[in-house]
């Protein structure tokens, strides 16, 4: 087990070149079941959930060669078309495997993600498209079994607007037969990503980007090069971590124009936000005035950003209020910056975060990915020094974090525990 030493007090500065997104990389990564064919992928971070989803992949026989930051896949000799309990568990991101599995070869076994149960949860939403699209689809003893012949397109209109379930359906319908036409689709960067990623592989897919998607169910994909997109969410979280450290940091490879949203609320604590096509800088020389988010789904405030915006309103000058309406419990982060002085009170599924002029060192425990970036951000601001531990998490989804963080003039050190 392994935690992070910080010792706040440091104004980051600096460059720091953005990784590649992590949550385009995973269902790219499965996309590699689509074809036999060589799918060679560039920017790829290197997280514990990608190597997570290699390791999938590996275990069903696609062939996985990694060289620095490029990743190259190879599914012609797939040998097993189960997802384990042992993988799927750690992220639920595997299910990603589902509808290639499905949609190439007919039949797939995997293992609820987490062990979820089927209801409210979004895979629900994955199960049945593919029951419309003729699959057969039994719930038995936490795996999801499916068998089907050619599946046939058709129109699919979600209950809720899913990321993963986008994802997923777009692959399923890529070697249907016929039109599929996505209703209320997912509009994220990520989901664009994949469609230009499988329309470099053949496949014919428009409307990615908006709440309608319309597939071209062609007989076979061929193999394909493509470049992950930047990580909109590493990028918002240095930025976030610049305007509370009140730093001056320019973000190398980010994508502005998939974070209007998160600079325009930058832009309202006081930062200075200028970008270029592929770059933004914050500058920040004041104590942050509090800004109120309400999470959505995309273009809107992304839940994948709530958590380190509440770091920097800990700290802020006034009062607001974190709305998170995605996720029914992501405020487990709330106690943990209360240990650092936060003043923090959750009412329902908003958070009231009265700002105070400073925080003190503590030691921390981190819950969930994002979580742990928020603890990292207040934990840079704070004054003395904090342990972040359970960084497991933090793993998942930020590529060498603290060694970005050191090279922008911030104390912070890995250790084991």
């Amino acid at each position: 087990m392994e935690k992070l030493k910080i010792i706040g007090g440091s104004r980051l500065c600096g460059t720091v070149k953005i990784s590649g997104a992590k949550n385009a990389a995973l269902p790219i990564l499965a996309a590699c079941l689509l074809t036999p064919e060589d799918l060679i992928l560039h920017n790829v971070p290197d997280l514990a959930d990608v190597r997570t989803m290699l390791r999938l992949l590996a275990g069903m026989g696609v062939r996985c060669r990694r060289e620095g930051e490029d990743v190259i896949l190879q599914a012609s000799d797939i040998r097993s078309t189960v997802a384990p309990y042992e993988l799927v568990k750690t992220m639920r991101a595997s299910i990603l495997v589902l509808c290639p599995l499905a949609t190439r070869f007919g039949s797939a076994r995997v293992s609820l993600p987490g062990g979820c149960a089927i209801g409210a949860r979004p895979v629900d939403q994955h199960i049945q498209a593919l029951r419309r699209m003729g699959a057969e689809v039994e719930i038995d003893h936490g795996f999801v079994d499916l068998q089907s012949k050619r599946l046939k397109g058709c129109k699919i209109v979600t209950d809720m607007v899913t990321v993963t379930g986008t994802e997923n359906i777009m692959m399923a319908a890529v070697l249907a037969e016929g039109d599929t036409i996505i209703e209320n689709a997912a509009r994220e960067p990520e989901v664009v990503d994949l469609a230009n990623c499988l329309r470099a592989m053949g496949a014919r897919i428009t409307g990615d980007g908006t709440s309608r998607i319309v597939i071209e169910g062609q007989p076979a994909l061929h193999g394909a090069e493509h470049t992950v997109v930047s990580d909109r969410i590493e990028a918002g979280t240095f930025a976030v971590a610049a305007v509370a450290t009140r730093g001056d940091v320019l973000l190398s490879a980010a994508r502005p124009a998939d974070m209007t949203v998160v600079l325009d609320k930058l832009r309202a604590a006081g930062a200075e936000v200028t970008t270029g096509e592929d770059w933004i800088r914050i500058r920040m020389d004041r104590r942050p005035l509090a800004v109120s988010v309400r999470t959505e789904p995309h273009p809107g405030f992304p839940t994948d950003m709530q958590a380190q915006f509440m770091a920097m309103d800990c700290i802020a000058e006034g009062t607001s209020h974190i709305t998170e309406t995605i996720f029914e419990n992501r405020f487990m982060h709330v106690p943990e910056l209360q240990r650092l002085g936060a003043d923090i009170q959750v009412e329902g599924h908003t958070a009231v975060v009265n700002g105070v002029r400073r925080l003190e060192g503590a030691e921390l425990m981190a819950t969930d990915l994002r979580a742990s970036a928020s603890l990292v951000i207040a934990a840079l601001a704070a004054e003395g020094e904090s342990d972040v531990h359970r960084i497991y998490h933090l793993d998942r989804g930020y590529d060498r974090m603290e060694v970005k963080l050191s090279a922008l003039g911030a104390n912070i050190r890995r250790l084991s525990e």
